[in-house]
């Protein structure tokens, strides 16, 4: 496993999603050579490595304690040690503690290597249904809602086809908050990907709001979100749409507003159509 450098190198090693044999030869031999494991959960990791019979030591590493485990391996990986970086499940850097540690060995010039393997998003998105020519991958949205306001309403025009974790508890919230800010769109929900009761529920936002009780909320979920999409809004249903706003009471400016938001398309565009009413009213 060593290069000619003195130096430990750093492994990130990929590890099951849901089913153990989802693992490659390679993973496991890597981690039966290092010195140490660096496990974000080893009581999870524990019960992979016993079935694998993997007997090298662990230490834990995770948000509470992963400035002075950054200390500690880069300490180590410095006398000489290999060390393998693993999360509880998928690769590892990936919306977890571990980008730090890899980001501190290389500030020490320790190589990193990162081994292929299983990751979340990937079926998920392979199974969804919606493009995967491009995607925009977003992972956990913060908690702050002012900060995840802030995320969406940057992406809402992006093209490419949309990517977030979730948790059970948060699913629903999340899901109203996308169809608040970016319109109502398609989605796949994936949940307990590779495992015995893999789940793909593909709908739309209004559809998810309408029937949440159709969703199991068991296990770590997926959202492939449909991209924005400007073509399929033609001039007329943004025409028609003003045109019953204003028949409503609305004004002018309010009107253009909240047919912007219904559609999830520039202001300008919407705005130019309210000109072209104006001309055939006036």
């Amino acid at each position: 496993m060593k290069t000619n450098s003195k130096k430990g190198i750093l492994f990130i090693v990929p590890t099951p999603i849901g089913n153990m044999s989802d693992i490659t030869l390679r993973a496991i031999d890597t981690l039966k050579e290092v010195a140490i494991i660096g496990a974000e959960d080893t009581r999870t990791s524990g019960k992979l490595l016993k079935y694998h019979g993997i007997d090298t030591k662990m230490l834990s590493y995770h948000k509470f304690n992963e400035m002075k485990r950054v200390d500690l391996f880069v300490e180590k990986l410095l006398k000489g040690d290999d060390i393998a970086i693993i999360s509880d499940a998928g690769t590892p850097g990936i919306s977890d503690p571990a980008s730090k540690i890899i980001a501190g060995a290389i500030a020490n010039n320790i190589e990193v290597i990162t081994l292929p393997g299983a990751v979340a998003f990937v079926p998920a998105l392979v199974s969804s249904g919606l493009s995967c020519e491009q995607f925009h991958f977003i992972g956990f949205l913060p908690d702050k809602s002012n900060l995840k306001d802030m995320i969406l309403n940057k992406i809402k025009n992006i093209e490419n086809t949309l990517i977030f974790y979730e948790s059970p508890h948060r699913l629903f919230k999340t899901i109203a908050i996308l169809k608040k800010i970016l319109g109502n769109r398609k989605i796949s929900i994936a949940r307990e990907i590779s495992k015995l009761y893999e789940t793909h529920y593909r709908t739309t936002f209004d559809e998810v709001l309408k029937k949440p009780e159709d969703i199991i909320l068991k296990g770590e979920f997926v959202l492939i979100v449909d991209g924005f999409q400007p073509e399929k809004v033609t001039s007329e249903d943004i025409i028609n749409e003003m045109k019953k706003y204003i028949g409503q009471g609305y004004s002018g400016k309010e009107t253009v507003h909240k047919v912007k938001e219904l559609f999830s398309i520039p202001k300008n565009r919407v705005y130019k159509l309210m000109l072209e009413i104006d001309d055939v009213d006036g």
